[in-house]
């Protein structure tokens, strides 16, 4: 695929891991006994005609309707219908529009998308709206059927549509919807109350099996207390049919009693109609006294739970029982339809049976008993996301104390693998757990939480949920007056900010961290401070300072005898040398660190120093020693299958094919680097490869494509505030633009060049 910006034949190929064949299956299964709506099936199915009318707008359907009336089995209903239709498969979210703590955000949806359509995790780009051009360009060719259950509003849903009418968007709501329909043209779809007659043989062919004597005035008046809402609807047939022998006429007496004694809850738009909100409420109590007592108490404690959804062995930590005991007491709430069955093993409330979970929980659990259950489900995700961290980042990982206890059903890994399964299925509840156990006045374990999951949140590229668990542990260390948590959450949040190129922010985070850390004594985590205000002077070309941070930190790290961290500090050392141009100081140091990462096992730190070697070769001036050690770390990037690192790296094999005078493997190199770069949302980095591929174009006498690439790199760097990467892009845009006998153009960027480099604060640079 050409990029629209770039001339001349110079093309940005996609890499195989972002095409690889992948087609998700992910349709939830439909309900059973399906009753008419033939009007709304068929609305539905006129978007499957004229695809090819209008090829770049996006097909799309809008389900509305009120809580509990059948959107989104209307949509699992003609899903499974029409599947057939969409030979690129099916994609499916539950966007939680209106659950507790919080609607889902698109870009954690778009994550997940991406990964399901085969693009590895450490490639999901960072920033959202990138995440949303993969998307659709992975979409752009195939035909795909995406389900997008109970959002809240457009906003939420926008970001999330197909770019081309190839593919179709189905979308339930409680909300209208309306800027979809008038901006992006999309069907509505409403959903009413069943009619009687379609209530009542609803009923009826729910409970025949069981009950094939039922009477159909009896049908009849348990349709109308159930008020046409088919999910009243199903928990009322569902509780006639655990009843065979009991005349039909006792239940609906039993439910007309019900209503009755229930107090006469306020309308609510968001629930429906008062109608409509007392007949569901009155069909939850109804169902939920006839529920043993074990499974009732196991309702009661899942709506403790910050999310919706849920696995067994959390499940089971609550309870306090045998996995296989609470799994067929879940299988009950199953049964009941107080709970949905959801693929891999796990569980979800409805977000109306989860308010009437919580509500039940309130009356019947004392606020003793309700704080303990919060505090258990807090410590199973802190020692379940310790034991993950563990597997996935076994070198960053943070040694946790023993200050919150470990609970029952606490689970451990096998591997990397196991350990990045559990934590994809149970990101957003980290999340959500980390806000709860702050909000719930367990400050101790809020924060311990956050900076447990520090190390997966950094290897799988999750910025948003580490910026926002970060936020939350600073406030959460301070309230529970513990000042090394709170230097480790400023830490997380340095961090961060230093991944976004908010360098002040990272830096007054880290100086902050660095203080409580001389003022409590803690050498390790001093070091650890100093560290990181080394990296910032590198990333702002203040070498010296930089060196001197590294310096001071390598010397506490070897006084703690800590072997793994004073390899790091000398691989830092070695990139401010060869930032200096120092390459045969930069070779001294970076063997034996080469060897003291091999002998330590860390894969990463391994592949840092050869490329870091590499670097040192280059600028000692040394090509042929600088492409055998970066053919080593891209060798164990792909057998990692990280790509981070090969884009990383790619850019530097480039430099090293262009000082061996092989431009045409340079460009090629440059340009896969750029791509990687932009899948992942890293500008700077896209921007240094846009830039050696402009290099590698001048130096093949390509100057128009030179120009075009060079000022894309600019456009990269001035975006990120990268200055001095700035100016020398501006230098090579200017030999371009020689190149193309624009000497005007040319003189004023190397102005700007030289402007920049002028105010550069460290002597050094140039």
């Amino acid at each position: 695929m050409q990029t629209r910006d770039v001339h001349g034949g110079v093309h940005i190929h996609q890499h195989p891991a972002t095409s690889s064949l992948v087609i998700p299956h992910q349709l939830p299964g439909s309900v059973r006994h399906f009753v008419n709506r033939s009007r709304e099936l068929a609305r539905l199915t006129t978007l499957l005609a004229g695809r090819d009318a209008e090829p770049h707008a996006a097909r799309v359907a809008v389900i509305t309707g009120t809580a509990g009336v059948g959107k989104t089995s209307l949509a699992l209903h003609w899903a499974h219908i029409f599947r057939s239709h969409f030979p690129g498969g099916e994609l499916y979210a539950s966007l939680h529009g209106y659950a507790a703590p919080a609607p889902t955000p698109p870009e954690v949806v778009l994550g997940r998308f991406l990964e399901d359509l085969g693009v590895p995790t450490a490639q999901v780009p960072v920033a959202p709206e990138r995440r949303e051009s993969l998307f659709r360009s992975l979409l752009a060719d195939r035909r795909m059927l995406i389900i997008l259950d109970n959002a809240v509003d457009s906003t939420q849903v926008r970001p999330l549509l197909p770019g081309t009418s190839r593919s179709l968007a189905l979308v339930t709501s409680r909300d209208d919807l309306t800027s979809l329909v008038t901006q992006q043209d999309a069907v509505r779809v409403r959903v009413a109350t069943l009619p009687a007659s379609d209530a009542v043989e609803l009923l009826r062919v729910t409970t025949v099996d069981d009950r094939p004597g039922d009477r159909v005035a009896d049908l009849r008046e348990l349709a109308l207390m159930c008020s046409g809402l088919p999910l009243a609807l199903r928990i009322a047939a569902e509780r006639a049919a655990g009843w065979p022998a009991l005349p039909l006429g006792e239940l609906v007496d039993e439910l007309r009693d019900e209503t009755a004694r229930l107090s006469v809850l306020t309308a609510d738009p968001e629930y429906g109609t008062q109608q409509e909100v007392d007949a569901v409420r009155s069909v939850f109590e109804w169902s939920y006294r006839a529920l043993p007592e074990e499974a009732a108490r196991l309702f009661r404690l899942l709506a403790l739970h910050p999310g919706n959804e849920f696995g067994l062995p959390l499940a089971a930590s609550l309870a306090g029982r045998e996995p296989s005991r609470v799994r067929a007491l879940l299988e009950i709430l199953v049964r009941a339809h107080l709970l949905r069955r959801r693929p891999g093993g796990r569980y979800e409330f409805h977000d109306l049976t989860k308010a009437y979970a919580g509500e039940r929980t309130r009356r019947e659990e004392s606020e003793g008993e309700r704080s303990a259950v919060v505090e258990r489900c807090a410590a199973w995700y802190l020692h379940t996301v310790d034991a993950a961290q563990r597997s996935i980042a076994p070198h960053d990982s943070w040694p946790m104390d023993d200050r919150v206890p470990a609970p029952n059903g606490t689970l451990h890994f096998a591997g990397y693998q196991d350990a990045s399964q559990w934590y994809q299925a149970e990101a957003t509840n980290l999340v959500d757990c980390t806000r709860a156990a702050a909000d719930a006045g367990l400050p101790a374990t809020a924060w311990r939480l956050a900076v447990a999951a520090r190390a997966i949140h950094m290897h799988q590229n999750t910025f948003d949920a580490w910026r926002t668990t970060a936020l939350v542990a600073v406030d959460a260390a301070r309230t529970a007056g513990e000042e090394d948590g709170e230097a480790e959450a400023l830490e997380s949040l340095g961090k961060v900010a230093f991944q976004a190129m908010r360098l002040d922010e990272a830096e007054e985070c880290h100086r902050a961290a660095l203080a409580i850390r001389r003022r409590v004594g803690d050498r390790r985590g001093m070091a650890v401070s100093i560290n990181a205000l080394g990296l910032l002077g590198l990333r702002r070309r203040q070498l010296a300072e930089a060196r001197a941070h590294f310096t001071e930190a390598l010397g506490l790290f070897r006084e703690l005898g800590d072997r793994r961290w004073s390899t790091l500090l000398r691989s830092n050392l070695a990139e401010a040398l060869c930032e200096l141009g120092r390459g045969e100081e930069a070779v001294a140091l970076i063997e034996p660190a080469l060897t003291d990462f091999r002998e330590l096992g860390d894969h990463a730190g391994e592949g840092n120093a050869l490329w870091l070697l590499s670097w040192a070769h280059r600028e000692a001036g040394d090509p042929g020693r600088a492409a055998s050690a970066i053919a080593e770390a891209l060798a164990l990037a792909e057998a990692r299958d990280n790509q981070l690192w090969r884009g990383h790296w790619l850019a530097e094999s480039s430099r090293v094919e262009l000082a061996r005078g092989n431009a045409a493997a340079a460009l090629r190199q440059s340009r896969e680097s750029a791509e990687v770069q932009r899948h992942l949302g890293d500008a700077a980095r896209e921007a240094v490869a846009l830039d050696g591929a402009g290099r590698a174009c001048q130096v093949l006498g390509r100057y128009d494509d030179a120009v075009e690439l060079h000022r894309r790199a600019v456009a990269g760097f001035r975006a990120v505030d990268a200055r001095w990467q700035l100016a020398h892009a501006l230098a090579h845009l200017a030999d371009s633009l020689d190149g193309c006998g624009e000497g005007v153009a040319a003189l004023a960027a190397r102005e700007e060049a030289a402007g920049i480099l002028g105010r550069a604060p460290d002597p050094d640079v140039g």
